[in-house]
């Protein structure tokens, strides 16, 4: 049923998934044997045979309700093949690193847990899924805009709360066709949605030309300029006098940025997001 490329795709993808998940379970069996006083190694085969046959029971659970899940977006998707229309965010822990230094391994560990439950749990809530984690950084998409402008502003509100443990955080959103490949997604769109979170400030959210377009309602003429466009200054500085956008009948505000030169696009149009004042 599958050709050969096919097969070595999912034969990949079965044992890097597989292996992550493994060496997460042993490590945390191990962890229960040391709180209960016993050797890891005696411990892990005391709890074996009882312990892996609900574990595999559970795991197959998951992964029918993923397969459900799955198959619903697919069925609800007007077009076929390996692209779709996604909003994508990628959101990043700031000062990851000099936070990470203060920390033992342990800590470190519960840190990054708690940070990413928080995330999958705001995500799932509106909308949203968690493709994967690449260190202290998160690559989520939506369906809709305005679901992943809302994840995104979320995240970073928590993260500017001073009294929330949660870690201040900047984003970047992108918005049109991906490949969706395995599980994951590629394309110009992800890139895009990658460099914009390396240059956002903290607490910030940043936006494309196609998420602007999709949540404003208004269309960019591809030649059009901004007063700061030839500024050359960082992008999240503020814009020029013109930079304000309310963009009426949204829930959202816009402040127009000089064009940002990243790696691979040059003269990218940005905006911040941020959500509409009350009675707005």
């Amino acid at each position: 049923m599958l050709s050969a490329e096919r097969q070595e795709g999912l034969v990949r993808t079965w044992g890097r998934s597989f292996a992550r998940l493994a060496d997460w379970q042993v490590a945390l069996l191990a962890d229960v044997a040391r709180e209960m006083g016993a050797d890891p190694t005696e411990g892990l085969l005391a709890v074996s045979d009882e312990v892996m046959p609900r574990v595999e029971q559970l795991q197959s659970y998951v992964w029918r309700r993923h397969l459900l899940s799955a198959g619903a977006r697919l069925m609800a998707e007007s077009t076929s093949g390996a692209s779709a229309t996604l909003a994508v965010c990628f959101v990043d822990i700031v000062g990851y690193t000099s936070r990470s230094r203060t920390l033992t391994d342990r800590e470190l560990v519960a840190w990054l847990e708690s940070f990413e439950t928080a995330v999958l749990q705001l995500t799932v809530d509106r909308g949203g899924r968690i493709i994967k984690n690449i260190g202290d950084e998160l690559l989520i998409v939506a369906d809709s805009p305005e679901a992943m402008a809302d994840i995104a502003l979320a995240l970073t509100a928590r993260g500017a709360d001073p009294d929330d443990p949660f870690p201040a955080v900047r984003a970047g959103v992108a918005y049109g066709e991906v490949v969706t490949r395995l599980g994951d997604v590629f394309g110009p769109v992800v890139n895009i949605a990658a460099r914009l979170t390396s240059v956002a400030r903290p607490s910030t959210v940043l936006v494309d030309l196609g998420a602007y377009e999709a949540l404003s309602g208004r269309t960019v003429a591809h030649d059009e300029e901004h007063p700061d466009d030839h500024a050359g200054d960082r992008a999240g500085d503020r814009a020029g006098e013109h930079g304000e956008d309310e963009a009426g009948g949204s829930s959202y505000r816009f402040r127009r940025l000089r064009r940002v030169s990243v790696k691979g696009y040059s003269r990218l149009k940005v905006w911040v997001l941020q959500e509409s004042p009350p009675g707005r």
